[in-house]
């Protein structure tokens, strides 16, 4: 198998890893999950929209090994401090535990708990090094890691999972029912159904995934992310939560005045929404605003879906843009810090369309550009994001970044 110099780098860094921290690896597997890039609807998923993304080529590696006990043994990488994180299967801390919050280990205890509430017999432990370079913050690092080792863990139990949507169940449950982060199925879907070159389309009404090839006259563009150095501890510690309660209060309030909905996604006809924003934009004027980044966002879909199908790049970009707009302006979930990288490279000849990546507040930024201008992007984010964020001058980067499987598992590497 031929490896490219990220993958030979980041298989030598695990090694180094558990030869250091006494870990034994060898001869065991690599599972390799990715990040996802969302087209739309960003935020839609607790909102009952369709939703569109690739996976894309920034990841967390996993290699372990059966350990011949029922006790799980992990180093990170990234968290070196927390120390190489032990625990005998079935026995982890309670949910939402004070001590676990702030600590990586909340995500492999979530999924022994969630795996052994749901029914699923663990018995074989095993021993792991995890590293990962995925941003923290907008390209899903937790959904990417919660999949790894819920995979890894069946793996080493032999146990199969006939409705691959089930993990994605499982995924979410980890973070809405152990850590207490209130997120949806987007990440989750996007990461593990993700294919090379490929758009993932999944439709909530039927809990369907279908594939959508990007037109043959496409202009060629690179995905370009740009991290602001700032970290997100978790969606359940950010402004998420409080969007995504707005949104379902929303939908109470106008079940209770008659309207048979479930989700704000149910209302798409312009009548019914012209309608609730004149009823209740005066009384509830935020949670309309939150609607109606809903409702332009689900308009504005299937036109960037067909855009994607005929290769029409530059309106892909031109959604990706209002998407973004809407975020900050309507949504209000972006922060100064990610419109700063937007407002840089939406001035560069080249980019056809830039947003705020993610779960909001802090993390990254995204944009879609021509090949020829990533060169001018990255000069103009080198110069004036410290200029304008002194405090993340050595924290910021900016990755370009290619559509990938969301999830390969390497053998025989170690």
């Amino acid at each position: 198998m031929k490896l490219s110099k990220e993958e030979k780098k980041a298989i030598d860094k695990i090694k180094k890893l558990a030869k250091e921290n006494n870990i034994n690896i060898e001869g065991g597997k690599i599972r390799r999950t990715s990040s996802r890039f969302c087209l739309g609807v960003e935020h839609g998923d607790y909102n009952g929209t369709e939703l569109f993304g690739v996976g894309t080529d920034r990841f967390i590696w996993m290699a372990y090994k059966p350990n011949g006990t029922d006790s799980v043994r992990l180093f990170s990488g990234n968290f070196p401090d927390d120390g190489v994180i032990e625990f005998k299967l079935g026995d982890v801390p309670k949910p939402k535990s004070k001590a676990t919050a702030n600590t990586w280990a909340r995500f492999p205890y979530g999924v022994d708990y969630i795996l052994n509430r749901e029914g699923y017999k663990l018995t074989k432990g095993f021993d792991g090094v995890i590293y990962g370079n995925i941003p923290g913050g907008g390209m899903s690092r937790s959904a990417s890691l919660s999949l790894n080792l819920i995979l890894s863990l069946f793996d080493v139990n032999k146990i199969k999972v006939k409705n691959q949507m089930d993990i994605v169940d499982l995924a979410q449950a980890v973070e809405n029912d152990y850590i207490g982060s209130p997120c949806g199925k987007l990440d989750q879907i996007m990461i593990l159904f993700a294919k090379e070159g490929m758009g993932t389309h999944y439709n909530p009404a039927k809990r369907s995934i279908s594939y959508v090839k990007l037109g043959k006259k496409a202009q060629d563009f690179r995905i370009v992310v740009m991290d602001t150095g700032m970290e997100r501890p978790g969606l359940e510690k950010s402004t998420y939560k409080i969007r995504r309660n707005e949104c379902d209060k929303l939908v109470e309030i106008l079940k209770k005045t008659g309207y048979k909905i479930s989700c704000l996604a149910d209302i798409k006809k312009k009548k019914i929404f012209d309608e609730i924003i004149a009823k209740f934009s005066g009384r509830h004027a935020g949670l309309c605003e939150r609607f109606k980044y809903i409702y332009d966002s689900q308009q504005r879909f299937y036109e960037m879906l067909n855009a994607w199908k005929s290769g029409d790049i530059k309106t892909v970009g031109k959604i990706f843009r209002a998407d973004g707009i809407g975020l900050r302006d309507d949504y209000k979930i972006s922060g100064p810090e990610l419109e700063t990288m937007c407002d840089i490279v939406r001035t560069i000849p080249g980019v056809f369309g830039e947003r705020m990546l993610g779960g909001g507040d802090k993390g990254a930024s995204g944009a879609l550009v021509k090949p020829e201008s990533v060169k001018s992007l990255k000069k103009a984010v080198d110069k004036s994001y410290p200029r304008s964020r002194p405090d993340f001058t050595d924290k910021y980067a900016v990755h370009v970044c290619k559509v990938v499987d969301g999830v390969k598992v390497f053998k025989d590497l170690i």
